[in-house]
């Protein structure tokens, strides 16, 4: 018996039909049946299923004698079905990389819950690839399974039948079927998530929902719209049937009314000859199943407007609801213009300003800095600024963060508020611009000023113009855009000659590269162990504790924060001996952890400085971040836990494959990574022989003189001397920093001990 009974109806959609069936047959998890029903389609869908069918014994091929529409087509494919759990794809759209893998460790991890809901994300033709808007309702925070009376959010997101798992055991002692028609999600997913007795929820794209530029029926202009009607019919009878499900008649009703709105709205859908009729037996339906309550279990508040939409409706007033319509789109015009005056004058003023201090003579002795979109004081930029104030004294220097930010500051730089008349004049006067992402678009550098990009990382994920052919993963699709901003640097810092070898060729331009090594690394080198014990009082940590570092990047995939390890299980596992530090990345800053308070567990997602938390640690488990590249000029253990590398490397893409050349052991599981703390793997001579050889490949010039080198080239002007790179085997001490309770075997930096 397979896990995934994997449901695939095809009618005309011979052009797409492929790319379905082999995003199904590729999953890295293969225990599936593929059950692809030819729905008498007058095109090559059936041969299709056939070639499918007779290379792979995993694919069922069913031919219907004639066209019986989506719901019947899938009916036929469900009485065939013999897996755990149903899974059903229209034969245009595609599941992801890794779906399946994500799906089945959620429902092991969820108790096999009777229905698990996952995300999608709109593929449009352009090549353009948009999330749900609603996934935020998809937090994994919370009890792994619940009823829907619990998180009632859930009933209003899209109810299509190809966002969700179903356990089979379930729909068949449900009895649930579909109906024939148009909307014939409708009485299947009402039904299956209102009678469920546990339900979860993957945070995570499963299904890329494809928008066609033509050819879709819900996007066909057809009478057969009307048979909406019909679909919830069904539902309010099925409700009728069973009385322990009749609180839900209220939330059911205001979906089924903002669904019968939505139609209405759409020119593309109904003949203008049908609108008439549409309007009175949508009116029908609505006054037929309204139960007083209001919206009852779905605690959604409605508008004023909508409620007046759904009022109108139900009462039949078409002509009036059409004035409410054509008066709610007049106000909103009015009110986006009147927004839009406001703020175009003060953007003008600002403009205004700005040009203006661009006329006035720069401020030699003036340097703004900034790290992190608008974020506090921190990463390169802040190590250079400090550096800065101590070898040029007469420098004034002024940081561009957020008031919320401010505190992070030393007394010695002034605060920028983004968007300020302060800001605008700083950024126009200033001879010295310093960032590690971009400054505003709007900036215009002017000669003799001297910009500074100093990026955040050794880059192991794609970036830059390298990110075109990954429309999910980049933040935007303005690459154009993105090579106007690095026409303005002049200088542009890296850590290493990989780094410089990537930026040179994703971010072309006429910038020099200063191979210097990374300035934030420069307190590795300085501090000593009894700065390192304070460090650990200080964030409360036992004398004696082997600590772990946890620090996972982000997904371009998910938007929550994700939870890869279950802490309290691999603390009880490890014992008392450990404690870990688990900092989620800054992506998912404001989002509350999902895990019980654990006395050996910190949270230090909100801790200021990334750098003593690694100072603090003895060990670091990361997956793709590139803290490891910081980490390993520490020359601490590193611990690699990739548990889904094939989902990543699909929606980011790397430069190299991390699993041929790793900083030290990688668990692939979470079983794994417990084994390999537990047999002391993780500090043994052969992850001492691989952080070696990775350090003598990312690490070289990070010998706690970055920091000067580049004041000294950037803000000094002093082409020579420059303190010299100390090569690896003249540094001292070394190693940097040892940590205090792990004593972990070292090696010198050396080349060629790939695994």
């Amino acid at each position: 018996m397979p896990r995934f009974s994997v449901i695939v109806p095809a009618y005309k959609v011979q052009a797409y039909l492929q790319e379905s069936l082999d995003s199904v047959l590729s999953q890295s998890y293969p225990d599936l049946e593929l059950i692809a029903v030819d729905d008498a389609s007058p095109d090559a869908c059936g041969s299709i299923i056939d070639e499918y069918a007779a290379r792979d014994p995993r694919v069922t091929a069913v031919h219907l004698a004639h066209n019986l529409g989506l719901g019947p087509a899938r009916n036929a494919g469900l009485a065939r079905a013999t897996g755990d759990y149903l899974v059903f794809l229209d034969g245009d759209d595609t599941l992801a990389p890794g779906a399946l893998q994500a799906i089945t460790d959620r429902l092991k991890a969820t108790g096999s819950p009777d229905v698990l809901v996952y995300d999608y994300a709109r593929s449009f033709w352009t090549g353009e690839l948009v999330r749900n808007r609603l996934a935020h309702r998809l937090s994994e925070e919370g009890p792994a399974s619940f009823r829907l009376a619990d998180r009632p959010a859930l009933l209003g997101m899209l109810m299509v039948v190809w966002n969700k798992a179903y356990r089979r055991e379930y729909v068949e002692r449900e009895g649930l079927e579909f109906p024939p028609g148009l909307y014939e999600d409708t009485p299947w997913t009402y039904p299956a998530l209102l009678a469920a007795e546990s339900v979860a929820v993957l945070d995570r794209v499963c299904v890329h929902y494809r928008q066609r530029r033509t050819g879709s029926i819900l996007t066909t202009t057809s009478r057969r719209h009307l048979d909406v009607f019909d679909q919830y019919d069904r539902v309010f009878g099925y409700l009728a049937g069973r009385p322990e499900l009749e609180r839900w008649r209220p939330a059911v009703h205001r979906r089924m009314a903002e669904h019968f709105c939505a139609l209405y709205a759409d020119p593309r859908r109904l003949p203008r000859s049908g609108r008439a009729e549409f309007f009175a037996r949508a009116s029908g339906l609505l006054r037929r199943y309204r139960t007083p309550g209001g919206a009852g279990a779905l605690p959604l508040s409605l508008s004023r407007t909508d409620r007046l939409r759904h009022t109108l409706m139900r009462l039949g007033a078409r002509r009036t609801y059409r004035l409410a319509s054509a008066a709610r789109a007049a106000a909103l015009a009015t009110a986006r213009a009147g927004s839009a005056l406001w703020r175009g004058l003060r953007e003008s003023a600002l403009r205004l300003h700005y040009r203006i201090q661009r006329l006035l003579p720069l401020r030699p002795e003036l340097a703004v800095f900034s790290a992190y979109w608008h974020g506090g004081y921190a990463c390169n930029p802040a190590a250079v600024e400090a550096k800065l104030r101590e070898l040029a004294p007469r420098m004034r220097t002024a940081w561009i963060c957020d008031p919320r930010h401010a505190a992070t500051l030393p007394p010695e730089t002034t605060p920028l508020k983004p968007g300020s008349a302060a800001y605008w004049t700083a950024l126009a006067r200033a001879t010295y611009l310093t960032t590690n992402v971009n400054f505003d678009r709007a900036l215009v550098k002017r000669p003799g000023q001297v910009l500074l990009q100093t990026q955040h990382g050794t880059p192991l994920k794609r970036v830059g113009l390298d990110l075109q052919d990954r429309p999910a993963a980049t933040p935007t699709t303005d690459f154009e855009g993105l090579l106007r901003g690095a026409d303005q640097w002049d200088f542009l810092l890296s850590s290493n000659r990989h780094s410089t070898l990537v930026w040179e060729r994703a971010v072309p331009a006429s910038y020099t590269t200063l191979e210097y090594g990374y300035p934030r690394n420069d307190p590795f080198h300085r501090a000593t162990q009894a700065e390192v014990v304070a460090l650990r009082e200080r964030l409360g940590i036992a004398p004696g504790t082997t600590v772990i570092l946890y620090a996972p990047t982000h997904r371009d995939y998910r938007r929550s924060r994700p939870e890869h390890l279950d802490f309290e299980r691999v603390l009880r596992d490890l014992g008392p001996r450990f404690t870990i530090l688990a900092r989620t990345h800054l992506t998912y800053a404001g989002t509350e952890p999902s895990r019980e308070a654990h006395p050996r567990l910190l949270d230090v997602s909100g801790h200021p400085s990334v750098e003593e938390l690694c100072l603090a640690s003895d060990a670091l488990v990361t997956d793709y971040s590139s803290l490891m590249f910081d980490y390993a000029s520490l020359d601490r253990p590193i611990v690699i836990h990739a548990d889904d590398w094939e989902a990543y490397e699909a929606a980011r893409g790397t430069y190299f494959d991390l699993r041929t050349c790793p900083p030290g052991a990688i668990a692939r599981t979470e079983d794994e990574l417990v084994d390999i703390f537990s047999t002391g793997h993780w500090q043994g001579s052969r992850s001492a022989q691989l952080r070696a050889a990775f350090r003598a490949r990312f690490c070289t010039y990070d010998d706690g003189f970055a920091a000067e080198r580049v004041v000294r080239r950037v803000f000094l002007g002093q082409q020579t001397p420059l303190p010299a790179v100390i090569p690896p085997e003249d540094r001292h001490p070394a190693p940097p920093a040892p940590s205090p309770a792990a004593a972990p075997a070292r090696t010198p930096l050396t080349a060629g001990l790939w695994p």
